[in-house]
């Protein structure tokens, strides 16, 4: 896969999880809000990139942090927060 995620494409992915969350299986709807959930996650990593690119900062940014366990850990509390 060669192809960079594009807004067109980002919009695919947050169609299938909206539709896969709407089903009936508890696989399937645990599948779709796991897509929602990487999404959401893309579109902070973008921003943060967005914020680190601004000009007229005077010290270059800190490298942003995008390691597996900020991920993992970051799914789990959005997880989390779904359930209460």
């Amino acid at each position: 896969m060669t192809d960079r995620l594009d807004e067109q494409k980002l919009e695919m992915l947050r169609a299938w999880g909206e539709g896969l969350s709407s089903d009936q299986r508890e696989e399937l709807r645990a599948a779709g809000k796991a897509i929602l959930m990487l999404i959401e996650e893309i579109e902070l990593l973008n921003v943060d990139l967005w914020h680190a690119r601004e000009p007229g900062t005077e010290e270059p940014p800190n490298p942003l942090d995008v390691s597996p366990e900020r991920w993992i850990d970051s799914l789990r509390r959005r997880g989390a927060s779904d359930r209460t």
